[in-house]
């Protein structure tokens, strides 16, 4: 395999012109010749640099609109002939076909068009064809040809080529060519998934792709090599999202920060509300009238667990929720926005990440979830299911009061985003015990009943607040002991799915107990 060869001529033509002129300048300064086509070459002649189209290569115009302009043998031709092929310079020759050793290309914006919402002839001019055609190409020939397809590189190749008398190694074509495979796979991905949705079926075949943002110090545990990876999608959340202090993030903070803001986002539009993440499990969710209200709320539910926790917020942070903040160590605080104050506030704790999103995520957006097992993985719809008061089937011989019916909803809302088996008291628009994750839908309703007793002799109260709280359990009690926990703890209202073979049973021991209980017909298994 031949190490160093020469770069004589380059075909640039590119959407994004991010330090499009200087690479060319530099380029052009290492002898190259360039070749370009439409606004690429118009942009490299108002920056006074000499520059052949590809219409004047190929001997066609372009055409169609631009859809035909590389995609003639005396592009594809250049790219792919092999230099030390007899047969293939013989060719090259005799069809007067010049080699190519650089080929810059960023494709069309496929993906930026998507996210802005474009109707959907739009969508499909920007699926760029002659692009990835060049770009797999070269990459197939990277023992002799340069593929760049992202700006990060415009400075490594410059650095070879000065390093190199103007010759690039093959360990660097070899990894250009591995980054352009990825991209071009990625953007594969992107109209495939696309079209999936235009469809409304299930693919025959499903790919996923992503752009690295972060080489992250290791995975869940010291010995696992990790990193995050982005989609590519505006969605407001921890990808999207601006760091204002704090060292990097892990894998484990990302992870949380995503579980907690999801959660909050279900309260956009909503007064003040606070989501604490451990573990990926909610500790304390509330809302209340201030910011530092729902916050404090939220902390009072399980003060233990919201050490080194991560909080998420719905409303833009203000100073006095930042102090209130401070006062335990936390590691990432996320929020729509926060002010110069809270900023300052922070300022102080230096290990505290704090991100802002300029936005709340949209929780009824579909998406996509994402599962590997061993051999393959599995895909399904992300839940968005909502249930409002008209959804609601009363099952016993009690109704629930509107205050009950608003904690229920609550309630239900924070049992969508806890690991399965999920049991969430609620009272006044605040989690006071979360049990979560238990093999037994049972122990979960003793452990979150069992956490507020903690927590009541922590606060010096006379009773835990599950005395007049709600419950909330994201799948069917299938026997009775769950819901006789819970009016043990002080439950006087329960919401579930139902659909239980013994769902006559369990709403005997309701009545019995004086409890109301309603069925939303829809579970939240989370596993």
């Amino acid at each position: 395999m031949i190490d160093l060869t020469l770069v004589r001529r380059a075909l640039i033509s590119v959407s994004d012109k991010t330090g499009l002129v200087d690479f060319a300048t530099a380029l052009a300064g290492h002898g190259v010749e360039l070749l370009s086509t439409g606004g690429t070459a118009r942009t490299l002649r108002e920056a006074g640099l000499a520059v052949k189209d590809v219409s004047e290569v190929t001997g066609f115009p372009e055409m169609m609109d631009g859809r035909v302009k590389t995609l003639h043998p005396v592009v594809h031709g250049g790219l792919l002939a092999l230099r030390d092929n007899d047969d293939h310079v013989a060719s090259m020759t005799e069809h007067g076909i010049g080699a190519i050793d650089l080929v810059v290309v960023n494709l069309y914006p496929f993906e930026e068009t998507v996210a802005k919402g474009a109707e959907y002839a739009e969508v499909i001019e920007n699926i760029d064809i002659g692009g990835p055609a060049m770009i797999r190409s070269a990459a197939k020939n990277h023992g002799f040809v340069n593929i760049v397809v992202d700006v990060e590189d415009y400075d490594v190749v410059l650095t070879e080529l000065a390093a190199h008398d103007g010759q690039t190694t093959y360990t660097l074509r070899q990894r250009l060519a591995q980054t352009a495979y990825a991209r071009t796979a990625a953007y594969d991905t992107a109209v495939s998934t696309w079209m999936a949705a235009q469809v409304d079926e299930i693919p025959r075949r499903r790919t996923f792709g992503g752009q690295l943002a972060q080489t992250l110090r290791y995975g869940e545990n010291p010995h696992q090599a990790a990193a995050f990876y982005t989609d590519g999608s505006a969605r407001p959340g921890v990808a999207t999202a601006t760091q204002h202090q704090g060292k990097e993030l892990s894998y484990n903070n990302i992870n949380d920060t995503d579980a907690a803001f999801e959660l909050v986002s279900e309260f956009a539009g909503q007064g003040p509300a606070c989501a604490i993440i451990k573990h990926a499990n909610p500790c304390g969710v509330a809302t209340g009238e201030t910011l530092k209200e729902a916050y404090s709320r939220a902390f009072d539910c399980d003060r233990t667990s919201a050490f080194g926790g991560i909080i998420a917020l719905n409303h833009e942070l203000d100073a006095e929720t930042a102090k209130e903040i401070t006062g335990i160590f936390t590691e990432v605080v996320i929020a729509p926005g926060a002010s110069t104050e809270a900023r300052e506030v922070f300022a102080a704790k230096k290990n505290l990440r704090l991100l802002t999103t300029n936005g709340l995520a949209d929780a009824s957006s579909a998406a996509l979830a994402v599962k590997q097992v061993s051999g393959g993985f599995l895909v399904q719809d992300k839940d968005v299911g909502r249930i409002s008061r008209g959804d609601l089937k009363v099952v016993t011989k009690r109704q629930p009061s509107d205050q009950e019916l608003s904690d229920l909803l609550f309630a239900w809302i924070v049992a969508k985003h806890l690991k399965s088996n999920a049991i969430i008291y609620v009272k006044d628009g605040a989690t006071v015990g979360v049990g979560a994750g238990q093999m037994s839908r049972v122990d979960s309703t003793r452990i979150a009943a069992r956490k507020a007793q903690d927590m009541a002799e922590v606060m010096g109260l006379s009773a835990p607040l599950t005395q007049g709280s709600v419950v909330a359990s994201d799948a069917f009690f299938p026997f009775a002991d769950g819901l006789i926990t819970a009016a043990e703890a002080g439950a006087t209202a329960l919401i579930q799915p139902g659909g239980s073979m013994r769902d006559d049973e369990v709403i005997a021991v309701a009545d019995e107990a004086g409890l109301a209980m309603v069925f939303t017909g829809m579970r939240h298994f989370r596993h």
